[in-house]
């Protein structure tokens, strides 16, 4: 038995996109290694508090996205398929869940001296070690998947 799923012009709008997507992500890559900012050194030196580089590079960008979302959201911008572009507020929480998931990030973070982010472009930059933590990083977000419904939410 086969299961045929319709395909509506949206998606096919998505999947026309998909190399200006990649494109897009590999730009990104590209800023984000000259730019140092997936520096393992760089990583480690705002960890340790010794310099502001990363900081200063964080502050700008909500500098310049959150006025740029405002905008959009003001505008009712559509996206480049059609799409009404919306941003759901997010439900706060505070909790024994939030800490441990933070201690666990920032612990792994610190370790490895590599943001999740751009993991993808440090292995293109020829970091080859970076393929353990890649590994590491999928198997847990699967490890995750697997006890989600185990886990208090």
């Amino acid at each position: 038995m086969t299961i045929t799923v319709p395909v509506t012009s949206v998606a096919r709008a998505r999947e026309r996109l998909l190399p200006a997507y990649f494109l897009a992500g590999v730009l990104f890559g590209i800023v984000l290694t000259k730019g140092e900012l997936a520096s393992w050194f760089r990583i480690q030196e705002a960890l340790r508090f010794d310099g502001l580089y990363l900081y200063e590079v964080f502050a700008s960008a909500l500098a310049v996205a959150i006025p740029l979302f405002w905008m959009l959201e003001r505008r009712r911008v559509r996206s480049l398929v059609g799409e009404p572009i919306v941003i759901a507020p997010k439900a706060l929480g505070r909790g024994r869940r939030y800490a441990i998931g933070g201690t666990i990030f920032g612990l792994g973070w610190g370790v490895t001296g590599a943001c999740p982010g751009p993991l993808f472009a440090l292995l293109g930059a020829g970091v080859g070690v970076i393929a353990a933590m890649i590994l590491g990083a999928l198997a847990g977000t699967w490890l995750y998947g697997y006890l989600r419904p185990t886990l208090p939410h």
